[in-house]
C-alpha cells in the first residue's frame, strides 16, 4: 500500500507527482533543520486515480468535462464526495490515525504551488476533522474539489490539460495556534528582496487568508522591524472541541493588542530566510504559533515577483527598462534578446525576459546623474520620477566624482544648418542594406552564423555614426525649443504639434498613408474585398477579377514595410511579410472609411496645416518687443524642426530591414537543421541566444533539447509579469508618479504629447490584427510601435500606458493632428472598451465620461 499513502518524512520535492505540490513541498519543509512542520501522511495522487478510473460514471464524466463545465463539473463533485473507497484503502488511512488527534485535511493537486501556478485557494482544506469516518470523507471532498469551476477555469487559463491535473491529500496534526498568517519573503507589493512582510491575525490563519480581518502587518528588514500596522482583528476562527470551527468576534481591547511581538516577528522573518534559502528563490509561507512556537504548514513560490537581472558584485545597482523606450514591454525570446544586446552598445542586462539597462554609475555621478534623470523624465516623467526616487534614498547610490568628458552641441548645431545630412545619411543605409542582402546570400552553418554575429558588431558602426544622434537629436531640440519659447512669448502650448503636420521623410507615418494607397487599389473590386478575408488571399488574387492589380499593390507595399510588425526589436516576432494577414483588418477599414485619394489629401492638409499655423506664429512674434529676432530665431528652428523630425524614425527601419535579412537566413538554416534530426522544429532555435545557435551549427550544444524546452517554460513564466520601468538590486520595481494636482475628479493623469481634444468611443485593443476601429475612436493600448501606424489613419485620438513625447505613438499622433495622451498607469483596465472619454493632449489627462 505504499503507493496509496505516504508519510510526510518519506517525502521531498521531487515527489511532485505521487503527492501534489502542497505535498511535496510540505515534506521538503520537513527536511530544513529547524523548521517544524506538523506530521502526517499523503493519499497519493494513485489512490485517487483508481478510486476515479474504477468508478463508469465518473469516468464518463471527465470524458465529458469540457462541453459545459458548470454543469458536469457539479455533477462530477457529486459522484467523487460519494464515491465507495476500496477496503485496502481505508485500512492504510485508519492505521494511521490517532482516534484522539484532530487533522487537517488538505488538496495538494500536482499543478499546485509550483514556480509557474500557485493555484492558491484553488483548491479545498478542511480543519479540525476528528475521527476516522470524518478523514475519509473529507478526503474524497478534497478529491472532487479538482473540478470546483474555480479549478477547472484557473487551469483552463493556465493551459493545464484535464488529464495533467490529478490530486493527492495530505492529512496532518491538527495545530491550535493563538496566532497565525501569511509570510512573504519579499516585500509582495513593491518586490523588494530585503524586506519580509508578515500578516498576522489571532486564531487559525482562514480569517485572515479569507479576507474576514484586517490582519497586522509588520515589515521587517536586516534583522529588526522597520514597520509594524496593527490591524482592526475584529473576528478569529477558533478550533471546536468536537471538530470543526466556529467564527467569534474579538473583544475590543483584545483587538488592539499585537498578534505578534516585534522580537516574535523578527524570529519568524529569520525561519522565512532560511525557508527560502533552501528553495533558493522567495517564497509565501503560511504559518502559525502556538505554546511550542512557530510551526510551518505551507510554503509555495511567490510567482508574482520580476526577476533580478545577474549582477556582477553585490553592490547596488539601478536598471532602466529599454522595452519603456523602445515600446517593447512584452517578453521577448532568447534569440531576441541576444540579437539585441549584440546591436546596442553599452551595459545591457536581461531579466524575466525584458532588457534593462544598467544605470547605476551614471546616476551616481554628479552632473550625469542629474542629466539622465532630466533626459529620461522629459521622454518619460515616470521613469524620471522613478529614479528620482531612487536617487534621494541615502546611501543606495554612493556619489562618485564625474569622469565624464564634457559634451557640446556643436555638431548639432553644424547638422541644423545641413539640411542635406538626411539625404546623405539615408543613401548610405540603403546602400549598406543591398551589400548586406548580396554578402549573406549563401551561406550556411557556422560560416552563416559567423556572419552574422559579425555584421551586426559591425552594424553599430551604421547606427551609431558620428552623425545620426545629432541629426535626431536636432529635430527633438527644436521641437522643445519652440513649445518652451512659444509658451513663454505668446501663450500658446505645444506649438510643435501643429508644425509637424506631415514634416517629409518621417518613413514610419508614410507606411500608414500608404496602406491607403493599397486601400484605392483593391476597393472597386468586390470579390477581391470578400477573398482578402481568406487565409491563402495573396495566393488567390489573380483568380478574381481585379485581383492582380491588388496582388502587385499589397506585394509593392510588403516589399518596402514588409519587415515591420509588433515587437519588432524581438527577431523572432512573425513580420507582416511572413503574416499579410496581419494587415488585412487595417486594409479592409481603409476601404470602409477612406475616399479615393485619401493619402495625398491629408498630407496636403498638412502641409498647408503647419504653414499656416508658421504664418501666424511667426506674425504674432513681429508684434513683441524685440518681435524681428524673435521671428527669425523661431522661423530657423521651425525649418529645423520640419527638416530633422521624420529622420527620427528611420535609423529603427533600417535596424528592422537588417533584422529581416538575417532572419531569413537565420531560418533557413534552422530548417536545415531540422532535416538533419538536429532541431524538432525549426522556431525550436528562438529559445537560443545566437551564440548558442551558433554553438549548436558546430555540433557544440549538448542536451540542446532540454535546454530550449527550459527556455520555452521559462518564457512562458515571463509573459504574464508586467516589466517594471526601474529594477533595482534589491528586487524592487519603480512605476513613479505624476506629481501634480490640477486635473478634474476621476481624470487619468498622462503625459501630453499632440495637442488638442476628442471625445469619442474607447476601443481598447492588444492586437493591432484585431481591433476594431472606426472613425472617430479613441485607440487605448498599452504601447503603440510602427507597427500600429496603419491604425492612425483611422482613429480620432489615441491613449497609451507606456510612451513619451518622442515615442513612436507620439510623434505619428502629431503627424497625423491626432490628439494623444501617454504613459497613462494601467489605461487599459481603468478605461472600458466602448465607453465614452475625452482626451485632452494639450493638457495630458483622460476623462471618463
Amino acid at each position: 500500500m505504499s503507493g496509496y499513502v505516504v508519510g510526510l518524512d518519506e517525502i521531498d520535492r521531487t515527489w511532485v507527482a505521487l503527492v501534489g505540490g502542497k505535498g511535496a513541498q510540505l515534506g521538503e519543509l520537513a527536511r530544513i533543520g529547524g523548521v517544524r512542520v506538523p506530521s502526517g501522511f499523503c493519499v497519493t495522487t494513485e489512490a485517487f486515480e483508481r478510486v476515479v478510473t474504477a468508478s463508469p460514471v465518473i469516468s464518463e464524466l471527465l470524458d465529458r468535462l469540457g462541453e459545459d463545465d458548470d454543469k458536469v463539473g457539479a455533477e462530477l463533485r457529486r459522484a467523487v464526495e460519494t464515491v465507495a473507497v476500496p477496503d485496502d484503502l481505508v485500512a492504510a488511512i485508519t492505521a494511521r490515525i490517532d482516534e484522539r488527534g484532530a487533522y487537517a485535511v488538505r488538496s495538494s493537486g500536482t499543478a499546485e504551488d509550483s514556480a509557474g501556478a500557485s493555484f492558491a485557494g484553488q483548491h479545498d482544506t478542511y480543519l479540525n476533522v476528528v475521527g476516522t469516518p470524518a478523514v475519509l470523507d473529507h478526503v474524497r471532498r478534497c478529491w472532487a474539489s479538482l473540478f470546483t469551476e474555480r479549478a477547472v477555469a484557473y487551469r483552463r487559463r493556465g493551459g493545464i490539460g484535464r488529464h495533467e491535473a490529478r490530486m493527492a491529500v495530505v492529512v496532518q496534526r491538527m495545530v491550535f495556534p493563538r496566532a497565525a498568517g501569511i509570510m512573504f519573503t519579499a516585500d509582495p507589493v513593491t518586490g523588494n528582496r530585503k524586506v519580509t512582510s508578515i500578516d498576522a491575525g489571532f486564531g487559525l490563519g482562514e480569517a485572515l487568508v479569507s479576507g474576514l480581518v484586517n490582519a497586522d502587518v509588520y515589515q521587517v528588514r536586516d534583522g529588526a522591524v522597520v514597520s509594524a500596522r496593527i490591524g482592526d482583528k475584529r473576528l478569529a476562527i477558533e478550533a471546536t472541541a468536537g471538530g470543526g470551527t466556529v467564527r467569534h468576534e474579538v473583544d475590543l481591547e483584545r483587538r488592539k493588542r499585537p498578534a505578534l511581538s516585534d522580537d516574535e516577528a523578527v524570529r519568524l522573518a529569520d525561519l522565512g530566510r532560511k525557508i527560502e534559502a533552501h528553495f533558493h528563490r522567495p517564497q509565501d509561507v503560511e504559518w502559525c504559533l502556538d505554546d511550542d512556537g512557530f510551526a510551518i504548514v505551507q510554503s509555495r513560490p511567490i510567482t508574482t515577483l520580476f526577476p533580478i537581472p545577474v549582477a556582477p558584485d553585490d553592490q547596488n545597482h539601478v536598471y532602466v527598462s529599454v522595452g519603456h523606450q523602445q515600446m517593447m514591454t512584452e517578453a521577448m525570446k532568447p534569440l531576441g534578446l541576444s540579437v539585441w544586446k549584440l546591436t546596442s552598445p553599452g551595459h545591457m542586462v536581461d531579466a524575466g525576459g525584458r532588457l534593462f539597462v544598467d544605470v547605476t554609475a551614471r546616476l551616481a555621478s554628479e552632473t550625469a546623474g542629474p542629466a539622465l534623470m532630466k533626459a529620461l523624465g522629459q521622454s518619460d516623467p515616470l521613469l524620471g520620477d522613478a529614479l528620482r526616487t531612487v536617487a534621494g534614498r541615502a546611501g543606495f547610490v554612493t556619489a562618485a566624482p564625474d569622469e565624464s568628458p564634457h559634451v557640446t552641441n556643436t555638431r548639432q548645431e553644424q547638422l541644423a544648418a545641413d539640411p542635406g545630412i538626411v539625404a546623405g545619411l539615408i543613401e548610405r543605409r540603403q546602400a549598406a542594406l543591398e551589400v548586406l542582402k548580396r554578402d549573406i546570400a549563401g551561406r550556411t552553418g557556422p560560416e552563416l552564423l559567423d556572419f552574422v554575429i559579425t555584421d551586426i558588431r559591425e552594424m553599430r558602426n551604421i547606427l551609431f555614426e558620428p552623425a545620426n544622434l545629432p541629426a535626431i537629436m536636432a529635430g527633438m531640440e527644436a521641437t522643445w525649443w519652440l513649445n518652451d519659447h512659444v509658451r513663454e512669448w505668446l501663450g500658446e502650448v505645444n506649438v510643435a504639434d501643429t508644425l509637424t503636420l506631415a514634416a517629409p521623410g518621417n518613413v514610419t507615418s508614410e507606411m500608414g498613408l500608404a496602406l491607403l494607397d493599397v486601400a484605392d487599389a483593391i476597393r472597386p473590386y468586390r470579390q477581391v474585398v470578400d477573398l482578402l478575408q481568406e487565409d491563402d488571399f495573396l495566393e488567390r488574387l489573380p483568380e478574381v477579377p481585379g485581383g492582380t492589380d491588388a496582388r502587385d499593390a499589397i506585394n509593392a507595399y510588403l516589399e518596402t514595410y514588409g519587415m515591420r510588425c509588433v515587437g519588432e526589436i524581438d527577431i523572432t516576432r512573425p513580420r507582416w511579410s511572413e503574416q499579410p494577414a496581419t494587415l488585412v483588418p487595417m486594409i479592409l477599414s481603409n476601404v470602409r472609411n477612406a475616399e479615393p485619394g485619401a493619402h495625398a489629401r491629408r498630407v496636403d492638409q498638412g502641409r498647408r496645416t503647419a504653414e499656416a499655423k508658421e504664418r501666424e506664429v511667426l506674425a504674432r512674434l513681429r508684434e513683441l518687443p524685440d518681435g524681428e529676432a524673435k521671428a527669425v530665431e523661431a522661423e530657423r528652428m521651425i525649418r529645423q524642426l520640419r527638416t530633422f523630425i521624420g529622420y527620427r524614425e528611420y535609423p529603427k527601419y533600417h535596424l528592422v530591414s537588417r533584422y529581416f535579412v538575417y532572419k531569413q537566413a537565420l531560418m533557413a538554416e534552422a530548417r536545415r537543421q531540422v532535416e538533419a534530426g538536429v532541431l524538432t522544429d525549426a522556431e525550436d532555435v528562438f529559445f537560443l541566444t545566437l551564440e548558442e545557435f551558433h554553438a549548436l551549427t558546430r555540433q557544440e550544444l549538448p542536451a540542446g533539447e532540454e535546454l530550449i524546452e527550459r527556455r520555452r517554460a521559462e518564457f512562458t513564466s515571463y509573459v504574464p509579469l508586467t516589466a517594471p520601468r526601474v529594477l533595482t538590486s534589491e528586487g524592487e520595481a519603480l512605476t513613479g508618479a505624476y506629481r501634480r494636482g490640477d486635473l478634474p475628479p476621476g481624470a487619468l493623469a498622462g503625459l501630453a504629447v499632440s495637442a488638442g481634444t476628442v471625445e469619442g468611443r474607447a476601443r481598447v485593443a492588444f492586437d493591432m490584427g484585431e481591433a476594431e476601429l472606426a472613425p472617430g475612436d479613441i485607440l487605448v493600448t498599452p504601447f503603440t510601435d510602427p507597427s500600429w501606424t496603419p491604425a492612425f489613419v483611422t482613429i480620432a485620438g489615441l491613449v497609451t500606458e507606456v510612451g513619451g513625447q518622442m515615442t513612436h505613438g507620439a510623434v505619428i499622433a502629431r503627424e497625423y493632428g491626432l490628439p494623444a495622451v501617454v504613459g497613462v498607469e494601467n489605461a487599459t483596465s481603468l478605461i472600458k472598451d466602448g465607453q465614452r472619454i475625452r482626451v485632452h493632449g494639450t493638457d495630458g489627462f483622460v476623462e471618463l465620461i
